[in-house]
């Protein structure tokens, strides 16, 4: 998924930066909310990572996912957010052609990584529900992270013969305040089906079958409190239910994305048949970016450890003796 043009290559001609028409008042507003925007998603995802890294109780390979995640939306913010939100304040690049080669690599690469971690999830959580015994004697944090690993590598190397025969180190298309290239048709249809249509169907398919399997858990769940329970069957209940709410919020993070992701994914698909203008094709952009910015606010309102980790690094509790096995479950 990457900033790109179709069939507009004489449109260079005519653009220049335009003026400045609004207030100063008006752009310093816009200023100070994109970087309060910046800020919540980079301190946001900087609190989860913490959180997860630190706390021993939550090292777990469904928050080793939530922790890849955490890391990719914090690149975004850190590294992705602030020239798009200049871009779309002046309604022009003003950073120069360097500048935009790495934009360009850096964006493709985390935005797509995103995806594919919420893929990951989905794969977890079908996991984890249809054989839950399964998982827990064989999915590990080590095999989670070896797992991880490779998705962000297939990732790089599936984005430098991306940008590489697209042009982008050689061939940027910078108009006069412009940051974008040309995309040729067959690398369209790839990237359309690398980014988008395949992850997208692994994680509706799976969490269609994550619902099912959730309604069926439920109805166990209300079976056996119906009958008096022995230590197995409590324990077991206890764990179903764990897995459904785990399910539940990771199923709620994969529908913001998905909302956040549509606008993109219709431009996508309808990018060579209608001409979209520029500004509204970097606010189709950035809609995605926000994913970035909410999901730790989804982790925060669903999780009550996400709040108590919160609490004990805002005041430093972190910095104390053995803080790290603090049980931040209870």
């Amino acid at each position: 998924m990457n900033l790109m043009e179709f069939n507009q290559s004489d449109r260079c001609m005519n653009f220049s930066c335009p003026e400045r028409s609004a207030s100063p008042v008006v752009y310093i507003l816009l200023y100070v909310c994109s970087a309060a925007v910046v800020l919540l998603t980079v301190c946001g995802n900087l609190l989860v990572i913490i959180s997860v890294f630190h706390f021993k109780q939550l090292h777990t390979p469904t928050n080793t996912l939530v922790f890849s995640l955490a890391v990719s939306d914090f690149f975004v913010g850190a590294f992705v957010m602030p020239p798009m939100l200049i871009r779309i304040i002046e309604s022009c690049w003003i950073f120069g052609r360097d500048f935009c080669t790495s934009f360009l690599s850096i964006n493709g690469f985390l935005t797509v990584v995103s995806i594919y971690n919420i893929a990951l999830i989905a794969v977890d959580r079908y996991l984890a529900l249809s054989n839950p015994f399964l998982y827990m004697n064989h999915v590990s944090v080590r095999i989670i992270l070896v797992v991880i690993i490779f998705d962000w590598g297939v990732v790089m190397v599936y984005n430098l013969p991306f940008l590489y025969f697209n042009g982008i180190f050689m061939n940027v298309l910078l108009c006069p305040g412009e940051c974008f290239y040309l995309l040729n048709e067959v690398w369209y249809v790839i990237d359309i089906v690398f980014s988008l249509i395949f992850p997208l169907s692994v994680i509706i398919i799976l969490y269609t079958r994550v619902f099912v399997i959730a309604k069926k858990h439920a109805t166990a769940i209300r079976e056996l409190n119906d009958h008096t329970q022995s230590k197995t069957q409590k324990i077991t209940s206890h764990s179903m239910k764990s897995e459904r709410k785990a399910a539940k919020v990771l199923g709620i993070l994969v529908s913001v994305f998905l909302v956040c992701l549509l606008p993109y994914f219709i431009y996508s698909l309808l990018g060579y048949v209608i001409e979209v203008q520029q500004e509204t094709f970097h606010t189709v952009i950035f809609i995605i970016y926000l994913n970035s910015t909410m999901n730790p606010f989804i982790y925060a309102l669903f999780y009550p450890w996400i709040r108590r980790c919160i609490k004990l690094i805002i005041t430093l509790q972190i910095f104390q003796t053995d803080s790290a096995l603090i049980n931040v479950l209870s």
